[in-house]
């Protein structure tokens, strides 16, 4: 759920060259045709050879070209960063804290037989007095097919009814997901119509073991595909006639437009959706959880601003009936694209409550989303609690 430089040019060297005509010769030689004889009272040992110029010179051209190169590659970078820092700049508006629409991502060890009651309790303690309702707990992964073997989560039903035992009102959905065939040969491909209704019948399948929704990830998806569109539809379909919760991880929104299809077309991999694409999810969909992490940010300062940023696009484009949360990174990784300095939960609070209060303050329908419970240290739900719950 989640993604990851020059010197300045030498001074030229200065010819040396030779008085007068053309084609190095002396004035003498031009005129008369013929050499000048030596000058006693001077040195004629045979001056060391000068490198040829044309070389040195195109050598320089080809320093300053280059530098000039990195400084153009250099500037909107730099200038992202400091808008990114000023981005941060600032304070959330007074109040602007959880609204009690949290929600956390759980691991695959609550449906596989590893947990017990025990942990249970202990889940229900650390969930008490935050703002945390609902729960993705890991269910799948499905297979490309779109098939959701039963073996894969044998003790849904028991997880279920422990954590409404232990925490009643907490609401618990199933977390689905698989990789996508959309950057590789491997992995599901959304455009098959049967795949698509093999989705749907493995989500009616994890709601009959008493799953109150459906949370789908699926990676990497590329912003404007229909395909995943039309699927969302036939899920709204039956998650609504059961009553259910439909919700999905969503890609960061294009921190310029149409940024998302710049990256593509250099890295392969797009990464960004666009807001209209983010939108059309988000119409769809009961919740949406922006994955405000592995963002590439090398300060806590630019993360900020970062998350603030995503922020305010998503609420511009999500219906105030969605919910829409935005992701705190309870992990701590250092690789590109991710660097545990910088992304803090601190630092992505302080983002959220900047947005918020930059766009949309009063908004109900809105949250933040742990990712994710096995990796979560005591100082990011400290964060969590202090600059968030309150």
């Amino acid at each position: 759920m989640r993604a990851r430089e020059r010197g300045a040019p030498e001074p030229g060297v200065v010819g040396h060259g030779t008085t007068g005509g053309e084609d190095g010769m002396t004035t003498d030689e031009a005129t008369t045709g013929r050499t000048p004889d030596p000058d006693p009272d001077t040195d004629t040992r045979e001056a060391p050879s000068e490198p040829p110029r044309g070389p040195r010179r195109r050598l320089r051209h080809w320093r300053r070209w280059a530098l000039g190169a990195v400084l153009l590659l250099l500037a909107p970078v730099v200038a992202s960063q400091i808008a990114l820092g000023v981005n941060n700049l600032g304070d959330p508006a007074e109040g602007i804290y959880s609204r009690g629409r949290d929600a956390l991502w759980l691991g695959h060890a609550w449906v596989d037989g590893r947990k017990t009651d025990a942990d249970v309790r202990k889940l229900a303690k650390r969930l008490s007095g935050t703002g945390i309702h609902d729960l993705y707990v890991h269910a799948g992964p499905l297979e490309h097919d779109g098939t959701l073997p039963a073996s894969v989560h044998p003790e849904a039903a028991w997880f279920v009814e422990a954590i409404h035992r232990e925490a009643p009102g907490i609401r618990v959905q199933a977390w689905l997901g698989d990789v996508l065939a959309s950057e590789s040969p491997h992995g599901m491909r959304l455009e098959k119509p049967e795949t698509r209704a093999a989705v749907v019948r493995s989500a009616r399948q994890i709601l009959d073991t008493g799953f109150e929704g459906t949370h789908f990830d699926l990676e990497p998806l590329h912003s404007g595909d229909r395909d995943y569109l039309t699927l969302l539809d036939s899920l709204r379909d039956l998650t609504r006639s059961r009553g259910a919760q439909l919700s999905v991880a969503a890609h960061q929104i294009d921190p310029v437009p149409g940024f998302h299809s710049f990256w593509g077309a250099t890295t392969g991999h797009p990464k960004w959706w666009s807001q209209w694409f983010f939108g059309q999810v988000a119409r769809r969909v009961d919740q949406i959880a922006v994955m405000s992490y592995d963002t590439m940010q090398p300060l806590e300062s630019t993360y900020g601003g970062y998350v603030a940023q995503q922020t305010s696009l998503a609420l511009e484009v999500t219906p105030p009936s969605t919910d829409l949360l935005m992701g705190l990174p309870f992990y701590r990784e250092n690789r590109f694209g991710h660097w545990a300095h910088a992304e803090t939960v601190a630092a992505a609070v302080r983002g959220v409550r900047l947005g918020l209060s930059r766009t949309d303050a009063d908004r109900e329908n809105f949250g933040v989303a742990a990712y994710v419970d096995f990796a979560a240290s005591e100082t990011d739900w400290a964060s969590y609690r202090k600059g968030w719950v309150r």
